[in-house]
């Protein structure tokens, strides 16, 4: 399984009004990290061809963070099968190395010619491993 981190650290832009980060933050946070990892890792022929769509969406908001923390993001594929595939993304406080937010979600990959479901190719499956 490979991992993908990134390091945010929290701006006032990311606060809501009880001055921490936004829940709809990390929502962005999660699309644009398993986005970046996606993008890392495919080809351009790959890209050409399909692309994925959030279907499902779970997030636990262990504890807060607030402006000025620093967060390592990490992200990792835990399943792909089918036309679907599940991604796990974590929010570590660096401070005080504590999990915060976790979240699962399921992707369906999609055909870019004909915006339909397609089925996940042992070439992509193993961009992941």
């Amino acid at each position: 399984m490979q991992i993908f981190e990134k390091t945010i650290v929290v701006s006032k832009d990311d606060l809501d009004q009880l001055n921490h980060v936004n829940n709809v933050r990390y929502v962005q946070w999660v699309q644009d990290i398993a986005e970046a990892h996606w993008l890392q890792n495919a080809t351009n022929s790959i890209l050409d061809n399909v692309f994925w769509v959030l279907v499902n969406h779970q997030i636990d908001y262990k504890s807060q963070a607030v402006l000025g923390d620093q967060l390592l993001v990490k992200t990792y594929v835990t399943r792909s099968e089918g036309i679907t595939s599940e991604r796990i993304v974590e929010f570590i406080n660096k401070t005080t190395d504590k999990l915060i937010v976790k979240s699962i979600t399921k992707w369906c990959l999609l055909s870019t010619k004909t915006k339909r479901p397609k089925r996940i190719t042992p070439e992509i499956a193993k961009l992941f491993d």
